[in-house]
């Protein structure tokens, strides 16, 4: 199979037919009748399942995946990139803020440059003030703490060769960060620049942010626990000189001066710095967690949709 469209669905419904209609035209276009579209449920709460199923009954380049329930979106990308079939493999979400022609620019570049992968890149992040300093930071931050070169304002959009395709399958953590595996995986890949829509707005609140920060620093560096290992190193050095300075000054000077504010704000300042670190051992330890336990991080309720009359998909 000459390409493979993969997209999940998460309150989709508004935007199927059009994004089915869309994608089949560029499909066309780019590999004639040598394609498949696969969908992926990701427990979406509106009908999207439903419409995703009628479409496998008069299209049967499509199928659906459906999952047991609500994984995430990273994971269920990487289950649907699990069900492709085709040489080139188009990702991108379903909600039309990314356009489905950009594949043909996409394969044309790809053979251009004689890359593995060409994904996009917004030149301007869309959003008010706020949304784009947060998404600076965000890359910033992973770059600074994983040594990962994410590059910035990335989109889902990517078009990617098989061997690629099969490398990044071969990552199998639990608590995937799949902007991170894009990079890590290697070969040669390159940008293009691309102007997102805005259909719907972000669901990606301020805390979600800070979560999805922090599962993607812990997924790609042990950075953070060495920083805890240097703080402590510090802080004991200063509290060193400091018990020196004070015996010095009461042998010598004058019994230093008593202070009950002082004392608490030390405690409390210790106490903080002492949780804040066990905190962030903790989640280290939970991801050990999650990942020794070996649980699938997709479960597949059930595949709908025929390819080429060989039947359901296995």
């Amino acid at each position: 199979m000459k390409l493979s469209v993969v997209a999940t669905l998460y309150c989709s419904a508004p935007y199927l037919d059009e994004f089915h209609a869309r994608v089949t035209q560029a499909a066309r276009q780019l590999a004639g009748d040598d394609y498949e579209i696969v969908l992926v449920n990701d427990g979406s709460p509106d009908d999207s399942l439903e419409r995703a199923i009628g479409l496998t009954r008069i299209d049967r380049h499509v199928a659906v995946v459906d999952l047991s329930r609500n994984f995430g979106h990273h994971k269920a990308m990487m289950t649907g990139l699990a069900s492709s079939r085709g040489e080139l493999v188009f990702l991108i979400d379903s909600d039309l803020e990314e356009e489905p022609e950009w594949m043909g620019d996409f394969a044309l570049q790809m053979e251009a440059q004689s890359c593995d992968v060409v994904y996009g890149v917004q030149a301007n992040r869309r959003g008010g003030w706020f949304e784009q300093f947060s998404g600076a930071l965000f890359y910033r931050a992973f770059r600074l703490l994983t040594g990962v070169g994410q590059p910035d304002n990335i989109v889902t959009a990517r078009l990617m060769s098989r061997r690629y395709v099969d490398a990044l399958l071969l990552h199998e953590e639990r608590e995937l960060n799949i902007g991170g595996l894009w990079v890590v995986t290697g070969f040669k890949q390159v940008q293009r620049i691309v102007k997102k829509h805005a259909t719907s707005p972000t669901t990606y609140s301020l805390s979600r942010k800070i979560s999805h920060l922090v599962n993607a620093v812990t997924s790609f560096s042990s950075l953070p626990l060495v920083f805890t290992f240097y703080s402590g190193l510090v802080i004991s050095l200063s509290a060193l000189v400091y018990i020196v300075y004070l015996s010095i000054r009461y042998a010598f000077i004058a019994a230093p001066p008593s202070g009950y504010t002082s004392i608490i704000a030390s405690v409390w300042l210790f106490s903080g710095l002492i949780i804040f670190f066990l905190g962030i051992q903790g989640i280290y330890i939970s991801k050990v967690f999650s990942e020794v336990k070996r649980r699938p991080y997709t479960i597949v309720r059930q595949i709908y949709g025929h390819h080429d009359g060989e039947g359901p998909r296995p």
